[in-house]
């Protein structure tokens, strides 16, 4: 039986070029071995249609702080260009990929997040996977592709950080491994890569400033997932992953 593995892609292998034909190429391996789940981000596209509108991209601790007119961009980029440029080169190349965002069937519900460090806008924290949604969809062969555009409570869009739905899906799937591919080797601290993170070292790492930027809600989301019984989750970049290096997470 194939192990379920969910891989959450995000950054430069997400745009058209050499990087996103190497990473087409290594999940087409990876689907003739495993049932997989994709969960994508594209925040440096997000930002650079911001910027071409005359909007300045806000972060709090690697969140996105999300306006309207900001929720409207990333909406078009991650559930548009993003999702379906990545579904239709895994189709081209013989996957049964089918490209969806958390609104499609109610997969993801989320509430409007409330952060210590001021008010993000429309960002959502995830409070409900359908897994029936993807149940449904592994069952008759395909692999989703996913965006993190989720459903607010209001009926409307919110921003979720592709880390957090990536692993609140592989938190209620129970998937066997999370990998999450990024644009560094894996966590990094005092210039080495740390091959193993557990959680008591990773909140001082944090709070140490050690562990920074967009790897703070990537190591948190990690450790929340694996009290939720993900099997392993291991950072890394599209090199380590053709390995199996990067930074696993560990209980």
């Amino acid at each position: 039986m194939r192990a379920l593995t969910l891989l959450k892609v995000g950054g430069a292998e997400l745009e058209e070029g050499p990087q996103l034909d190497k990473l087409v190429g290594a999940l087409t391996r990876l689907v003739a071995e495993h049932k997989l789940i994709v969960v994508h981000g594209g925040g440096s596209e997000i930002a650079d249609l911001q910027k071409r509108l005359g909007l300045v991209p806000r972060f709090v601790e690697g969140l996105r702080v999300t306006d309207e007119e900001s929720l409207r961009v990333a909406e078009m980029v991650l559930s548009g260009a993003v999702n379906k440029r990545l579904t239709a080169r895994l189709v081209h190349q013989g996957v049964r990929a089918i490209g969806l965002s958390g609104v499609d069937g109610g997969l993801l519900r989320a509430e409007v997040m409330k952060h210590p460090q001021g008010d993000l806008g429309r960002v959502g924290e995830i409070t409900e996977v359908c897994v029936s949604v993807i149940i449904s969809l592994l069952s008759e062969g395909f692999t989703p592709v996913v965006s993190p555009i989720s459903l607010g409570m209001d009926g409307r869009s919110l921003n979720v950080n592709a880390d957090h739905a990536a692993l609140a899906i592989a938190g209620a799937l129970k998937v066997a491994e999370a990998i999450f591919l990024t644009d560094v080797p894996g966590v990094m601290c005092e210039g080495s890569i740390l091959t193993t993170l557990l959680a008591k070292e990773a909140e001082r790492l944090i709070v140490a400033g050690q562990i920074t930027g967009g790897m703070i809600p990537k190591v948190r989301s990690a450790l929340r997932a694996i009290e939720e019984g993900v099997g392993a989750v291991r950072i890394t970049n599209l090199a380590g992953f053709a390995v199996g290096s990067g930074t696993h997470i560990l209980s």
